[in-house]
C-alpha cells in the first residue's frame, strides 16, 4: 500500500510557489510551474544540496496541481519504510513528485519499481517531477536503463540563495507575520546561526510564537536568550 503524508504535512503553507524566491533558479521555477499547470509539459529533474529549495518546489507543484483539481502524490523516498512497495502502489496521478531519489540508489528492487513507474506514467499520460542531490549520472543508480530515462528529463541544478537573497526572504516572511526584523537582528543571526533557508524560516516560526507569548519585540538580546534556552546552535 502506498505510504502518503497527511495533507497538512504534504502541502505546508510556507512551501508554495508564492513563497519561493527563485533567485538564480528562474528557469527551473518556470519549468516546475509549467508542469504543475499542464500534464504534457516536459518532465523535470531537479538536483541540488539540502536546503536549496528542491523539496519546496515539489510540494508547491503538488499543491498548485491539487488546487487545480488534478490528482497528485508526493513521495519523500528517504522517509519511506519500503520505497519499492510505495513506488509500485502509486497509479493514476496527474502529477507525481518523487523526492530524494538518492535514497533508492543501489536498491535494485526500488530502482526496478521506479523504472516501471516511469514507463507506466508515460503510457498513462501522467507527469513526473523528480528531485535529488545529484544528477542521474552521479546518483549511483545500478540500472542503466533507469539512469537513461531520468537523464532524458529536463534537468536543472538548484542553486542556494546567497546571503542577501536569504535576508530578503526572511524579512518578507517576517513582514507577512507582522514582525519587524531590524538589520541588527539579521546581522547577528547571519553571523552566528546556520544559513540554510529552511532552518532560518523554521527559526522564524519559533521566534514568532515566543515573542507573542512573551509580548516582546524580536531584538538581539531576545534572540540570544531564545537560542540559549532552546539549545539551538548559533555558530
Amino acid at each position: 500500500m502506498t505510504q502518503q503524508l497527511p495533507l497538512a504535512l504534504r502541502w505546508p503553507r510556507r512551501q508554495r510557489f508564492e513563497h519561493f524566491h527563485p533567485g538564480a533558479n528562474a528557469a527551473a521555477f518556470a519549468a516546475v510551474q509549467a508542469l504543475a499547470d499542464d500534464v504534457v509539459a516536459p518532465w523535470v529533474y531537479l538536483h541540488g544540496s539540502p536546503g536549496s529549495g528542491r523539496s519546496h518546489l515539489l510540494m508547491a507543484a503538488c499543491q498548485a496541481a491539487n488546487a487545480a483539481g488534478r490528482a497528485v502524490q508526493y513521495l519523500p523516498l528517504a522517509t519511506l519504510d519500503d520505497s519499492a512497495a510505495a513506488l509500485r502502489g502509486v497509479a493514476g496521478s496527474g502529477l507525481l513528485a518523487l523526492d530524494d531519489l538518492g535514497a533508492i540508489a543501489g536498491n535494485r528492487d526500488a530502482e526496478h519499481a521506479l523504472f516501471d513507474l516511469y514507463n507506466q506514467a508515460k503510457a498513462e499520460g501522467s507527469a513526473l517531477l523528480f528531485a535529488a542531490g545529484a544528477t542521474p549520472a552521479q546518483l549511483g543508480l545500478v540500472l542503466p536503463d533507469l539512469r537513461s530515462r531520468l537523464g532524458a528529463c529536463t534537468q536543472f541544478a538548484i542553486k542556494p540563495l546567497d546571503d542577501e537573497e536569504r535576508r530578503t526572504v526572511l524579512k518578507a516572511q517576517a513582514t507577512s507575520r507582522g514582525i519587524e526584523l531590524d538589520d541588527s537582528v539579521l546581522d547577528w543571526l547571519f553571523a552566528r546561526y546556520a544559513r540554510d533557508l529552511g532552518a532560518l524560516l523554521e527559526l522564524l516560526d519559533k521566534l514568532d510564537r515566543a515573542s507573542l507569548a512573551a509580548q516582546r519585540k524580536i531584538t538581539v538580546p531576545f534572540l540570544r536568550g531564545f537560542l540559549r534556552e532552546a539549545g539551538d546552535s548559533a555558530s
